[in-house]
């Protein structure tokens, strides 16, 4: 670690939305980190989050950053299309991270920077908050015992309300309030920087949770989207042969209008079944002896296991802690913690997600993973 009051030395590599509602004040709030830095190539965005919490240590390179500053490890929130660039360097610098989603747009870029963490012994930890979840954890760990048999086909939901960040449209200047420092602008809106709309933005999330659940990896996809008045996808229909041979229906809409959307995942296997509501934040595991295991939360027991002075960030939710990647990457640095939100099932969700594409633009046809690779 490189020592200055024994703290973590991070920075912050994109100063927009998500690193400033996220990761940037749990990094100057936490008593075991020292925010090293924050980067953006928009010197908008980059003064308006620096003038916000009072950082002094700016740059408008990440390369120069890199360069400068005695770091151990990066927070990695920029353009989607601009993550494999950023975090590959990043890892080329001997640097632990917490890495946004979608880790990246293409399986053979993902492939990379998990044979580049591996070999340097380095911890990327996906930015996917719903894994931290004590409902996530103890589902993962009976699906792992074998309890539930094996699985045989799983239900994966995603509605959601983004269409109007796909129109290019934030709200920023309708709702002043809706982004604690700045809003995502146009991004979303823009396919060359995105790499697409409710699969990137999305969908990688649901997968992301199907993929921590389970542990099982994608085999083939046949997907249909419609992009509507847009110039990316707004509603996104799959269906994914696994590894083990099990079925898994994937869909997802950003076009909810009137409600909060839902994110309902059920895993049903050869001797019991899961249900799980993660807007809601409920869940159950029902077993073959007809027995039932609440695996609800208790949100306000979870909440008092968060960091006291990290508790209060703006990313704080209660049912979606985004504040948690960043705090694991911290635990990593200083105490030599588990990654509990392993780049491997960023990896496996690029896997779909590229071959979701790939099929779409082929009309539906059946894309295999291993294609991906040729």
């Amino acid at each position: 670690m490189s020592s200055k009051e024994n703290k973590a030395q991070i920075a912050a590599i994109g100063a927009g939305w998500w690193s400033t509602t996220a990761h940037i004040p749990t990094l100057q709030n936490h008593p075991q980190a020292e925010l090293a830095g924050i980067e953006d190539i928009r010197a908008e965005v980059l003064d308006t989050a620096a003038n916000h919490f009072d950082i002094t240590n700016t740059y408008a390179d990440f390369r120069d950053m890199l360069l400068k500053e005695q770091l151990d490890g990066v927070t990695v929130a920029v353009w989607h299309a601009a993550h494999y660039e950023v975090a590959k360097a990043c890892l080329e610098k001997g640097l632990h991270m917490v890495l946004e989603k979608p880790m990246v747009l293409n399986a053979k870029h993902a492939k990379d920077l998990v044979d580049l963490a591996r070999a340097n012994n380095l911890e990327i930890i996906m930015s996917y908050p719903w894994n931290f979840m004590p409902q996530s954890t103890r589902v993962r760990e009976v699906i792992k015992s074998g309890a539930l048999g094996r699985i045989h086909y799983i239900s994966n939901v995603f509605s959601s309300e983004p269409l109007y960040l796909y129109r290019g449209d934030d709200r920023s200047d309708e709702e002043p309030g809706m982004y604690p420092v700045i809003g995502p602008g146009d991004v979303y809106s823009d396919p060359v920087r995105s790499g697409g709309g409710q699969g990137h933005l999305q969908v990688t999330h649901s997968a992301a949770l199907m993929f921590f659940l389970t542990g099982l990896k994608p085999f083939s996809v046949i997907a249909v989207m419609d992009n509507m008045d847009v110039k990316v996808d707004v509603v996104d229909a799959m269906i994914v042969k696994m590894d083990n041979g099990a079925l898994a229906s994937v869909g997802s809409t950003g076009g909810v209008v009137g409600g909060d959307g839902k994110l309902d995942i059920q895993i049903y296997c050869d001797d019991g079944y899961v249900d799980l509501d993660y807007i809601a934040a409920t869940g159950t595991i029902y077993y073959r002896d007809g027995s039932a295991e609440d695996v609800s939360p208790d949100l306000d027991d979870f909440n008092r296991s968060v960091p006291a002075d990290v508790s209060d960030s703006p990313g704080a939710g209660a049912s979606y802690p985004a504040h948690l990647p960043a705090v694991n990457l911290i635990e990593v640095i200083t105490q030599g913690a588990k990654n509990r939100s392993p780049v491997e099932f960023g990896w496996r969700t690029v896997e779909m997600l590229d071959a979701a594409y790939c099929s779409a633009a082929l009309d539906g046809k059946e894309v295999l993973i291993s294609s991906l690779y040729d």
